[in-house]
């Protein structure tokens, strides 16, 4: 829910990202076959009152995350690391969950459980059901999630007309992820018509309430001169202060600067690590730009194997112009 928020410093993007594929692990090898739905080994030491307790605060480092402009992974990352810091035992912890589905943030996160494949298989249909269960029960977090994937089809069908209202309904609760999602739907004609200035605006609002996305955006407005006057160089400042956040999309953008030598010198292996960075947070369009540069061989040594499958993650994620790609280098 969005009454509070425990705000969290967020640790070096690089470092946070190298410890997730560890802790995955680690939970991968649980066998919840041979598992029981109690709760006796989740902590000896918590009690159901302090699990409901570190529920809403998982929740709100979700929040938190969401409003920062933290991307998937990242706040993957510190779900997981908050719960191996509290020494739980995940397994035991997501049969609690699995037994109290008595409030809408319980809901939401055995839904975010199922979705991330923590501890169960990756079951998006069954994510999804809750999520829009929690949302129904006015969980902002369940909202701002199904508000995106109703803009971008990730596991259910695209409706423009649900995202725009979910994004209107929470950026007036003030929330600056959905303060920026709104600025998009105006951008992109989401549910509503085409308004560049009230998009400006908007993003605006939300980059200067410490959203990186919303940052990254606003210096899209300066590069396109969307509801405000061309300002490259504003751009390129506004690209780099979203990428030092974290921004994957910041960072992309940042590369493209770099690779075109937009107010700065060419520096083509620049770009290829600002790509390759935002490529594995998760960004679709950085990675189309590094499988881009290994079919190119654009001052990398060309490799079709990892061009394949950059365009691949990239596809995966719905983006068009990689699964073209995809289609072309198959006939090849």
């Amino acid at each position: 829910m969005c009454d509070k928020q425990l705000n969290f410093s967020s640790s070096n993007i690089n470092s946070s990202l190298n410890d997730i594929s560890q802790i995955i692990q680690n939970f991968d090898k649980i066998n919840i076959k041979e598992l029981e739905p109690t709760t006796k080994n989740v902590n000896k030491n918590i009690f159901d009152g302090d699990l409901n307790i570190i529920i809403d605060e998982l929740i709100n480092f979700i929040l938190d995350g969401l409003n920062e402009g933290k991307d998937e992974e990242v706040v993957k990352h510190h779900v997981l690391n908050y719960v191996n810091k509290h020494k739980l035992m995940i397994h035991e912890f997501y049969y609690w969950l699995l037994n109290n589905q008595n409030n809408s943030n319980s809901i939401y996160l055995l839904g975010y459980f199922n979705y991330h494949g923590i501890v169960t298989n990756i079951n998006k249909k069954k994510a999804i059901e809750l999520y829009q269960k929690a949302a129904k029960l006015e969980n902002c977090v369940a909202q701002l999630i199904l508000a995106s994937m109703y803009i971008y089809g990730n596991g259910i069908d695209k409706n423009y007309d649900l995202a725009f209202e979910l994004s209107k309904k929470l950026a007036e609760k003030g929330i600056p992820n959905a303060i920026n999602k709104l600025g998009y739907c105006y951008n992109n004609k989401i549910g509503t018509e085409i308004n560049e200035q009230k998009a400006f605006e908007l993003y605006k609002k939300a980059a200067d309430l410490g959203n990186s996305t919303g940052i990254s955006n606003l210096g899209w407005c300066y590069d396109k001169g969307i509801g405000t006057a061309t300002n490259k160089s504003k751009a390129f400042e506004l690209y780099q202060k979203a990428a030092d956040l974290g921004n994957s999309f910041g960072i992309n953008n940042l590369g493209a600067y770099y690779k075109y030598g937009v107010v700065t010198d060419v520096d083509e292996q620049k770009a290829f690590e600002l790509y390759q960075k935002a490529a594995n947070l998760g960004n679709h369009l950085a990675q189309y730009n590094l499988a881009l540069k290994y079919e190119n061989g654009d001052e990398i040594e060309k490799d079709i194997n990892k061009a394949i499958y950059w365009y691949s993650k990239s596809a995966e994620q719905g983006y068009k112009y990689a699964q073209k790609k995809l289609k072309k280098l198959s006939k090849k």
